[in-house]
C-alpha cells in the first residue's frame, strides 16, 4: 500500500516539476522576444534619425552651393 502512494506522489511530482520547468522557459522566451523587439525598435528609430540628418545635411549643402554660385 505504501509503495503505491509513493509511486503516485513521485509521478505527480514529476509532472509538477515538468510544468514548472516549462513555465520558467516560457518566461525566459517572453523576455528574449521582448528584448529583441526593443532592439528592433531602437534600430528603426536610429535609422530614421540618420535618414533625417542626411536629408538636412543635403539641403544645407545645396543651399551653401547655391549661395556660392550667386556670389561668383
Amino acid at each position: 500500500m505504501c509503495c503505491g502512494v509513493l509511486k503516485a506522489a513521485g509521478g505527480l511530482g514529476a509532472i509538477v516539476a515538468l510544468i514548472l520547468v516549462v513555465i520558467a522557459l516560457l518566461k525566459q522566451l517572453i523576455l528574449l522576444v521582448g528584448f529583441l523587439l526593443t532592439a528592433i525598435k531602437v534600430a528603426i528609430i536610429g535609422g530614421f534619425v540618420a535618414l533625417l540628418v542626411m536629408i538636412v545635411f543635403a539641403i544645407w549643402r545645396d543651399r551653401c552651393r547655391k549661395r556660392r554660385e550667386t556670389e561668383i
